[in-house]
């Protein structure tokens, strides 16, 4: 698959403070992409590097084929961004809003009513359209920020806590707009957040970056069998297993780790081919079971163990 943006030790200094160290990255063209990392770890500095804003201090980046360093009027031609606090003219109406900004991208003039109007369908501002964005809640603020950055019908979106300051009702509609502009309409999506639950739903790739470094990239099943080198599973017993159970567990090699949760074993186990194994362990030593299911690991957890090994690191330097 052809790729929207592609990295090469792309690397942003201030001053002595490195933001961003040697980025190598791949994104293909028609996913969406988690970029994750807490405030301060480079996230938006390599927003502004991609779409040319900033120059960089070494390395290289391509975004749609048109090079950072030259092409950057070409590449905003061709993206669309979202900041974590968009300024809209909030005296002015969302139909106003879109019309003046359609114009600064250039949209064409017997093109855009049309277009606004069916950006405001799109985005459930339909009815509202006419009134000030200042009345509006912070999700229909969002989302006309979002109908703004999709104007000029961008192949590559960028976007910055998407849902930051939102209840649950507006930034689950976010999210529904966001996979519907990927899945639907085969935008790519380069997601900035620090907000797990929404990469977990919302990604086919995560990278996680860390004082302006790439800590690890991939999916989150690739990355949790980076970091887990077995298999979880999780075993429902009928009760409180037996002390029995927990020692023969104990004299398995292939079990190589165990917790108890509300009755129900949660096991590391060497891989699938040790799973029959374990189970008649169990069965064996008075365990009663209800159902063995394979764990995956939530992104959460994956997140918070690549973040400890990266403070692991530092700590040894």
């Amino acid at each position: 698959m052809a790729e929207a943006i592609l990295t090469e030790g792309l690397t942003r200094h201030f001053g002595p403070k490195v933001a961003v160290n040697h980025l190598d990255l791949r994104v293909a063209q028609g996913e969406v992409f988690g970029f994750l990392g807490p405030n301060g770890a480079g996230k938006t500095t390599t927003v502004r590097l991609l779409n040319g804003v900033l120059t960089a201090t070494a390395g290289r980046a391509f975004v749609l084929g048109y090079d950072v360093a030259t092409d950057g009027s070409e590449i905003r031609r061709r993206t669309g961004v979202l900041t974590e606090t968009p300024s809209l003219y909030e005296a002015l109406t969302a139909r106003e809003n879109l019309l003046i900004y359609g114009d600064l991208y250039g949209v064409p003039e017997d093109k855009l009513p049309r277009r606004v109007e069916a950006l405001l369908e799109q985005f459930g501002l339909g009815d509202r359209a006419d009134e000030r964005v200042g009345s509006y809640s912070k999700g229909m603020k969002q989302r006309l920020a979002i109908a703004r950055a999709l104007l000029h019908e961008p192949p590559l979106l960028f976007l910055d806590e998407p849902t930051a300051s939102l209840d649950p009702l507006a930034a689950r509609m976010v999210w529904d707009m966001i996979q519907d502009l990927s899945h639907r309409e085969g935008r790519t999506i380069f997601l900035c957040t620090h907000n797990l639950a929404e990469a977990q739903r919302l990604c086919d790739r995560v990278g996680v970056i860390d004082h302006g470094v790439l800590q690890a990239v991939g999916t989150p099943r690739e990355l949790a069998r980076q970091l887990w080198h077995g298999l979880w599973v999780e075993v429902d017993l009928h009760g409180e297993p037996p002390a029995s159970v927990s020692e023969a567990l104990g004299r398995l090699p292939a079990v190589l780790s165990r917790a108890v949760d509300h009755g129900k074993l949660l096991l590391e186990v060497e891989g699938e081919e040790s799973v029959p194994e374990v189970v008649a362990a169990i069965a064996a030593a008075g365990g009663r079971i209800y159902s063995v299911t394979p764990r995956e690991h939530t992104l959460e957890e994956i997140y918070f163990e690549i973040q400890g090994n990266s403070n692991k690191a530092e700590g040894l330097k």
